[in-house]
């Protein structure tokens, strides 16, 4: 009954304020949620070349000096990624925080760790877990928000409420810019701006190894375009970008992965192909299933979650 109550009341306000009416979205999923992390899922049969830490983390090195760090007990499939150059590294999301990444990720380089995370959702930021140093995208509106580059994060770009996750504070190290080339010693990622998913997602680009650390932006399975932060709109945008940026040979680490065994690995076909179903899901070409928010089918490792096309924003 909750849930026909939602649907009715989000489709009497679709002619009203996008802000509002996925705002009204969020708040009942968190008045409806459990307030706690889900249950640890059952430990999962990863293959060779995969190393479980502790029960919980999983380890695979997916490039030189580059580990996967998985999450396929936790219930949405989490994977982070450290990246090790000869002066340093960078923690590239850090979960919801459930157990402690930091810990593990030291126990992979004696080199000092940056956290940097790919959008500001609560199970990407560690949460609970400390960072000694973190790193956060350059935006405008995030540095007139900064207090002495103290920076708190908003209900709606956190969303942690719903598995009883507070907002977090930081004291930011550094602000890296789109664009901008980090270099690790030996080895530079650049820092691109990928919005869609929400309008801080981030990815980094491995251009030695052919890699795009693409974050929630692109990851098998069901893309998120409907919550308070995510426009449609910049999910075309950012895939025409890259597919200007990027190589056809590139392959693509998200955040989330559907099943064992492994990390999300994509391919720059998927890139595309994601390109042309946002395409045609805007110009009313797809059917969406469902009624909110509705799922368009990309391909066969794809799917977008979108509002209905009346209420979409583009």
């Amino acid at each position: 009954m909750k849930t026909k109550i939602f649907i009715a009341l989000v489709l009497l306000l679709g002619l009203f304020s996008l802000q509002w009416r996925r705002e009204l979205m969020t708040h009942v999923m968190i008045a409806t949620g459990t307030g706690a992390p889900p249950p640890l899922l059952d430990l999962t049969e990863e293959g060779p070349g995969v190393l479980w830490m502790a029960d919980y983390f999983t380890i695979e090195l997916v490039a030189p000096d580059t580990h996967a760090i998985g999450e396929p007990r936790y219930a949405q499939q989490n994977y982070s990624y450290l990246i090790i150059g000869s002066d340093s590294a960078l923690l590239f999301d850090a979960g919801p925080g459930v157990r402690d990444m930091r810990a593990t990720a030291q126990s992979l380089t004696d080199k000092p760790i940056t956290f940097l995370p790919s959008h500001f959702h609560y199970d990407h930021v560690g949460n609970n877990n400390t960072f000694e140093n973190i790193a956060v995208v350059d935006l405008p509106y995030l540095r007139r928000r900064a207090e002495g580059d103290r920076l708190t994060l908003t209900t709606m770009e956190h969303l942690g409420e719903i598995e009883g996750f507070n907002t977090p504070t930081w004291q930011v190290d550094h602000w890296w810019a789109p664009g901008q080339i980090i270099d690790l010693g030996g080895r530079t990622l650049q820092l691109l701006h990928t919005p869609g998913h929400t309008k801080d997602s981030i990815s980094l680009w491995d251009e030695r190894n052919g890699l795009l650390f693409s974050g929630d932006y692109l990851y098998p399975g069901d893309l998120y375009g409907f919550l308070p932060n995510s426009s449609m709109g910049e999910y075309k945008a950012t895939a025409e970008t890259l597919l200007s940026v990027l190589p056809s040979g590139t392959r693509l680490l998200g955040a989330h992965r559907i099943a064992a065994p492994g990390a999300p690995w994509l391919e720059w076909r998927d890139l595309q192909d994601l390109d042309q179903g946002l395409e045609r899901i805007r110009d009313g070409e797809s059917e969406g299933v469902g009624t909110y928010p509705q799922r368009f089918h990309i391909n066969a490792n794809l799917q977008m979650l979108a509002e209905p096309r009346l209420l979409q924003r583009w």
